[in-house]
Order: structure tokens, then C-alpha cells, then sequence
């Protein structure tokens, strides 16, 4: 009744936690951009069906992982997330009900560096992750893809266990591919770079996640993710007004 869809590049140190976690669902599809560590050998551990792929992007790739599902519902799953067996019990009663929906959000418990961040916005971090397979998929955009369902959706109360950034490098690290994709996706939108995105979005953006919020609540980890994706804004917009303006800005 469930697949379960996964896409991978070097994540050895995540995988086998999250294929663990799902190992009772009737099938496990993995999409792995060629790794060159150990992930493919450890999927193989619990399903034959890991096939390999060229990197299109993160929209296209999942929508590779979704195409070669074949039960009726899938669950769309991230290397470095698990599922409870709260959760699991869950999806199970949720994909036999009689009047079950055509999706589901699930709630994120998100975890920086250890530590579960309740504020901030990053919970209950709803996501739309399970699905009919006919009835969903993902547009195609460069970064921050999302499920879209054609028909009635739901949610759940149980929440993906989401061990996302390490610490504070592992952020800065991933924050480079990510603000650079969102400036392409932004320079496909017919807006403008205006400066003053650079001078008022990332003070707002610290404001909404630390006051707003309340990632005050978190104490010093609430201040830190706050100024990061403050940083993070910043890039996004440098880049996006680097782009349109032929990379001339110093």
C-alpha cells in the first residue's frame, strides 16, 4: 500500500537511520546521484530497488523517485529524517480510513546541532509528505520544492524526526547551494533586485524568526538561527541582484 521515496548523494552517515524507520513499508524506492561513498551499499540493505541517476535538481530527481513508485500511496522521505513509530502507526490509519484524504502533512520535529528548536517557525514545520500516487507531485522549481496534491488534504499529528544542520559550518556550507539556487529561482520571476532587499529583508527576517516567532524562546540557539538565516536572505538577494546585473556588483 506504501512506497516509500528517497533521493540520496553521499549520505552514509544518515541513511541507514531513515531506511530503518521505514523498513515496514511495502516498498522503498531510492534515486542516488552516484555516490561515491558508502549510501548505495547501505540501501541495497533494505531494498533492491536503488537506481541511479544524473543530478536534474532537487524537484526533478523527487519526481524521478515518485515515477518509479508502485503503491497506490507514497511517502516522500528526506535522508537525514525518521519515522516514529507513532508516525507510522498513523500513516497506517490514516491510508485505510474510509474517508481518508488525498494528502497529508506531517508535522517536522527539527533538531540544530543536537538540539529539538520549538520556535522560530521551525515548529511544527507542517510539510506535505504523504500522498495518493495519482493525485500528487512536485512543480518544478530550483530550490524549496514542494508537493502539490489534486485534491482534499489533511493532517497529522505525529511529527518526521528531522535531524537537519549539524552546527553552525555545516549551515554556512549549505546555505551557499541553497542561496544560489534561490537567487536563479528568483531571477526567473520577473522581480526586481531592488537594494532594498539587501537593506531591509535580512533585519526582517531576523525580526519575524527571533521576535515574531519567539525564537527568543530558544535561548541562544534561537538567536544564532535567526542571524543565519538573516545571512541567508542576504546571500539569496546579492546573488539574485549578481545575476541580472551580469555578475558586476563588488
Amino acid at each position: 500500500m506504501l512506497s516509500v521515496a528517497i533521493i540520496t548523494y553521499n549520505e552514509e552517515e544518515n541513511i541507514r537511520e531513515a531506511l530503518e524507520s521505514v523498513k515496514w513499508a511495502d516498498e522503498i524506492i531510492v534515486v542516488d546521484s552516484f555516490s561515491t561513498d558508502n549510501t548505495t551499499d547501505i540501501c541495497r540493505e533494505y531494498t533492491n530497488k536503488v537506481y541511479l541517476r544524473e543530478w536534474p535538481g532537487f524537484a526533478a530527481q523527487k519526481n524521478n523517485a515518485i515515477s518509479l513508485t508502485t503503491q497506490p500511496w507514497v511517502l516522500i522521505l528526506d535522508s537525514d529524517e525518521r519515522v516514529s513509530q507513532d508516525l507510522k502507526a498513523e500513516i497506517i490509519k490514516a491510508m485505510t480510513g474510509h474517508d481518508a484524504a488525498d494528502g497529508y502533512y506531517i508535522p517536522r520535529k527539527n533538531f540544530f546541532s543536537g538540539r529539538w528548536i520549538r520556535h522560530g517557525g521551525w515548529w511544527p514545520d507542517f510539510t506535505l509528505r504523504l500522498f495518493k500516487r495519482e493525485k500528487g507531485g512536485i512543480p518544478e522549481r530550483k530550490v524549496h520544492e514542494a508537493i502539490q496534491v489534486n485534491g482534499k488534504t489533511a493532517y497529522l499529528e505525529n511529527p518526521i524526526i528531522h535531524y537537519t544542520y549539524k552546527n553552525i559550518d555545516d549551515f554556512r556550507k549549505r546555505m551557499e547551494k541553497y542561496s544560489s539556487l534561490a537567487a536563479e529561482e528568483l531571477s526567473k520571476s520577473g522581480k526586481s533586485p531592488s537594494i532594498l532587499n539587501l537593506i531591509l529583508r535580512p533585519p526582517a527576517t531576523f525580526i519575524r524568526m527571533y521576535l515574531i516567532r519567539l525564537g527568543i524562546l530558544d535561548g541562544l540557539y534561537g538567536i544564532i538561527l535567526a542571524w543565519l538565516y538573516s545571512v541567508y536572505t542576504f546571500k539569496k538577494y546579492y546573488k539574485f541582484r549578481k545575476l541580472l546585473k551580469g555578475g558586476r556588483d563588488k
